[in-house]
């Protein structure tokens, strides 16, 4: 079974500065998968969602590839109000959210409105929103103040329309930036520590839209590769940059406890957390990055040789390649540990991509398999890391994983572990 957790969730006693926090439930929306199981296959089998782009005409862009979604039905898996009343990051958003809670076989109406809480990343999503009110005010003259909110309004859309819809009365919020799927899922972790027992996180991401596009050329990092199998090519002695995609996973987090009390199980235990600033530009200080590493592990109270797996931040620009690959050599040894980075086959999802690793990495230590890195043929020599290339890897000795994420002058990394 891939889309229904399956590891025994023990029952020890635990105070409540030590509750536990696991993952219940998976709802992925992935470039090569729509629903946990299509994705987790299609990442097995190495298969690819990166194409040339069919939201919008993108023959006047000198990037024209992206990790879409795969086409579907909004009405057939949306009541047909909230349609014409969200945009694609949205839906996608409600969507996992369904599949998660139907992962978990949780009765949402046995817990208080009061004790569901919700915390999710957004980086770039709502663009599509933007886009169109922006469209309005082309068009008609008019709708300025709605063109001028709608950009506020993006970062709690996903946030406001599952609450709303699944009366999440609880504690909630929005992270920001390119590491915010991995940022909340580590704040849902705070959450059930404080004690709410039942938290949705994780984040879905979409820039999909002209406006979104012409955003995401101002970093300069994008490839400009017209071939889907050597544009996005993370640690590889020929990378060129990065491509976007659309896209996330939504995970349910709770109590371990109480998942022992109504007879749950769980993929996994959320361990331990670390994020950290970037020193200013020209300062001559190190990136953030290895702090963070650091300080994930004494979090997790855990040692360098006890992670089984890392799943990669993977930029696909040489200098952050190889700096992350030093920082892993510098932590764990050269190939001191097996690195993998599932993104090659989705594109970086902003927010959405850490989450999206998330899931991934509690399904490869569910079922003893490490996901491969596609289209990495040839590794940089300064990328001294052990790559998974090619074909999944069998390790079922996996227990632990460690998760990297980075963007805007930010490192975080979390520790998941079964």
């Amino acid at each position: 079974m891939t889309t229904a957790a399956t590891a025994p969730v023990s029952a020890r006693p635990a105070t409540i500065a030590q509750r536990r926090a696991v993952v219940t439930g998976l709802g992925v929306t992935a470039p090569n998968g729509l629903g946990t199981a299509a994705y987790w296959a299609a990442t097995l089998r190495g298969e690819s969602g990166i194409a040339p782009i069919t939201r919008f005409d993108a023959t006047r862009y000198p990037v024209r590839l992206a990790g879409e979604v795969p086409a579907y039905q909004p009405g057939e898996h949306l009541p047909g109000r909230l349609v014409p009343q969200t945009d694609q990051m949205t839906r996608l958003a409600l969507i996992g959210m369904d599949e998660a809670l139907a992962d978990a076989g949780l009765d949402l109406a046995a817990i208080p409105a009061e004790q569901r809480g919700i915390v999710t990343g957004n980086s770039a999503g709502g663009l599509e929103f933007s886009q169109r009110e922006l469209e309005k005010l082309w068009s008609q003259g008019s709708q300025y103040v709605s063109a001028y909110l709608s950009f506020a309004w993006f970062y709690a859309a996903n946030t406001g329309q599952i609450s709303i819809r699944h009366g999440l009365h609880g504690p909630g919020g929005v992270l920001t930036g390119h590491a915010g799927g991995l940022d909340a899922i580590a704040h849902a972790r705070r959450y059930v520590r404080d004690g709410v027992p039942f938290v949705v996180s994780g984040a879905v991401d979409s820039a999909m839209c002209p406006l979104g596009w012409v955003i995401e050329l101002t970093t300069g990092r994008m490839s400009e590769r017209g071939d889907p199998a050597r544009a996005y090519l993370p640690f590889d002695a020929d990378a060129s940059g990065y491509l976007p995609g659309e896209g996330g996973a939504i995970l349910l987090v709770e109590d371990a406890e109480a998942v022992v009390a109504r007879g749950g199980a769980s993929y996994g235990e959320i361990l331990g957390y670390g994020t950290t600033f970037d020193p200013r530009p020209g300062s001559g200080r190190p990136p953030g990055l290895r702090r963070a590493v650091e300080l994930a592990l004494a979090d997790a109270g855990i040692a360098p040789g006890n992670v089984d797996v890392v799943f990669a931040d993977a930029a696909g620009v040489p200098q952050l390649d190889r700096a992350e690959a030093e920082v892993l050599g510098e932590v764990f040894g050269p190939r001191g540990v097996p690195v993998t980075a599932p993104k090659t086959m989705t594109g970086r999802l902003h927010s959405g991509g850490p989450a999206l690793d998330v899931a991934a990495a509690l399904l490869a230590l569910r079922d003893g398999v490490l996901p491969p890195t596609v289209n990495v043929v040839a590794p940089a020599p300064e990328c001294a890391i052990d790559l998974v290339l090619g074909e999944p890897r069998p390790l079922p000795t996996a227990r632990t994983a460690l998760v990297l994420a980075r963007g805007d002058g930010l490192n975080s990394a979390l520790v998941v572990g079964v």
